[in-house]
């Protein structure tokens, strides 16, 4: 994170495997400094700036070097920060702002200055430098259809819901200010947990034509009003079908799906429901509605632990269409995150950015790893690269990406952690807008390095581009691969815009049920909430008013 972070914001940055630990470096102000977002610690130096890596390991070794029986001996260690003499160790190590009495820090699931101090202590070939890899680009971007609508909990439903991998079970229960949260109360935190599950809903205005605003495809499709009656939402031509897409995305994952729908039947008609989870280039059928009345749709086992789906309705034969379609979906979110009250004033502010949205590639490049999307389902175009972990196999080879946005195109953010180990290793990054005719290098991943990150920012869009090829061209004499990877392309929503905006806050101040409704009527606003004793935190609801 301290990576993606400081070359985000244009900083020279580097990471650093440690004895047991990994960590990273900023480099500003003609130096380099240790930011440790694990531990939740930093090290001032008596002229105020803070000590990087190696000023680091060079504390550690003098410190052992007249206290030799404490190297390697983690229990004895601990033992003299249990003693409370830990302070007596190299005066950096004690100097770090976030440290308590005890040698702990804000992080309770580490050993505290008993750790660092071994970390630090030059054993193992470490420090070395390494990147350890991230993702770059991704961001909330929550937008409200008519009838959709976000509830976000300061609460979870238990093991009800399906755990993603790699989430401890445990994580559910954890409280605040209690075990590996006891030390957040101290940084503001107003949550009462951390994991949060919350609810999107969308109930599709089909009657009155609205549905088509919020539509990826509304083809050859008509409203009650407009043929004069039938179905709400109708076959136009019923000599062709009717198409009707919906992008669900969430800046939260989704755990669970279902769609709800009244289905009317002509005579041989049907109704064919899809799903694509990559970017509408592949579908699954899900079922084939030949039966009118109520449907109710598990979309879970197509598009769970999934951001974003496509769903896709196919109508046949005249008569057919839907008199209702609701979509219901269970999310995972982090409680910390959410704009929390507190005792006494507070002070809300709402605020609607430009209306953008983001179409995304990204995909383990390992097609072997389970239940996840992979870079094949995008359909790349390899070429001397294997499928598997993006290897060159010759001298020089290629990754070619298609993507396309529903509206104009206004930047493609892109980028990779990746391995060039001869200084003649490495890759270009290459776009083109002209379907592949000519391709245009817009930055380097250049070696040596066994792991390092770049992504860029690329703004110059031709006018009116809704498609793009977006390249990795590699070049090796030792190794070039790339282990993981993204593409975000964000684009002007075709139909975007603001409209008002409810905001529902829910809460308890000393057990009693408390609410607070506002409308927010502009883009910026900022609106007073107050709050009594023992507050609790329930849920925020947005949704557009009525």
């Amino acid at each position: 994170m301290v990576e993606a972070l400081g070359r985000y914001v244009g900083l020279e940055v580097r990471g650093w495997n440690l004895n047991g630990h990994c960590v990273s470096e900023i480099y500003y102000d003609k130096a380099w400094h240790l930011l440790d977002a694990a531990y939740v610690n930093y090290f001032p130096k008596p002229d105020g700036n803070i000590a990087g890596v190696e000023e680091l390991k060079a504390a550690a070794k003098e410190w052992y070097d007249k206290n030799p029986t404490y190297l390697g001996n983690g229990d004895k260690l601990y033992q003299l920060m249990r003693s409370g003499e830990w302070k007596k160790g190299p005066p950096i190590f004690a100097a770090c702002p976030t440290i308590d009495e005890n040698g702990g820090y804000p992080c309770t699931v580490c050993n505290g200055w008993q750790a660092t101090i071994v970390n630090y202590d030059g054993t193992h070939g470490t420090p070395n430098q390494y990147d350890h890899g991230y993702h770059q680009g991704y961001q909330v971007n929550i937008q409200l259809r008519k009838g959709e609508r976000l509830t976000r909990n300061w609460s979870n439903q238990s093991k009800n819901l399906p755990l993603p991998e790699g989430l401890p079970p445990e994580f559910l229960d954890l409280k605040i200010g209690a075990g590996a949260l006891a030390k957040t109360p101290l940084y503001g935190d107003l949550s009462n947990g951390r994991i949060g599950h919350g609810l999107h809903e969308y109930n599709v205005p089909l009657a009155d034509g609205a549905f088509r605003s919020g539509a990826l495809l509304a083809e050859n499709l008509a409203t009650s009003a407009e043929a004069k009656g039938g179905p709400a939402l109708q076959v136009k031509d019923t000599a062709q079908p009717g198409t009707l897409i919906f992008r669900m995305q969430s800046g939260y994952l989704y755990l669970t799906g279902e769609a709800n729908l009244k289905a009317a039947l002509g005579e041989g008609g049907e109704i064919v429901v899809a799903i694509s989870t990559n970017n509408g280039l592949d579908w699954t059928e899900v079922k084939k509605i030949t039966t009118a009345g109520a449907t109710k749709l598990d979309l879970r086992p197509f598009m769970g632990k999934r951001y974003e789906y496509r769903i896709k309705f196919t109508l046949k034969g005249k008569g057919t269409g839907l008199d209702s379609l609701a979509f219901t979906h269970d999310m995972l979110q982090s409680q910390r995150a959410l704009p929390a009250l507190g005792t006494g004033d507070n002070q809300i502010t709402f605020g609607a950015a430009p209306s953008e949205g983001t179409v995304t590639i990204t995909g383990a490049p390992d097609p072997d790893i389970k239940d996840q999307l992979h870079a094949q389902d995008f359909h790349p175009v390899l070429n001397n690269v294997s499928p598997k972990s993006w290897i060159l196999t010759a001298g020089t080879g290629d990754i070619t990406f298609p993507i396309e946005t529903p509206g104009e195109m206004t930047r493609i953010r892109f980028g990779s952690n990746y391995r060039a180990r001869d200084v003649k290793d490495g890759w270009e990054y290459q776009l083109s807008f002209d379907g592949g005719k000519t391709f245009k290098t817009v930055a380097s991943a250049s070696g040596p390095t066994a792991s390092n990150g770049k992504y860029i920012t690329y703004a110059e869009i031709p006018a009116g581009t809704k498609q793009a090829l977006v390249r990795w061209s590699g070049k090796q004499v030792n190794v070039a691969c790339v282990f993981r990877f993204s593409i975000d392309a964000d684009y002007k929503e075709p139909h975007g815009g603001f409209a008002p905006v409810k905001i529902t806050y829910h809460w308890e101040e000393n057990g009693q049920p408390k609410q607070d409704v506002h409308i927010a009527k502009s883009p910026s606003e900022e609106y007073p909430i107050k709050c009594g004793e023992k507050v609790v935190m329930k849920s925020i609801t947005l949704e557009l008013a009525e």
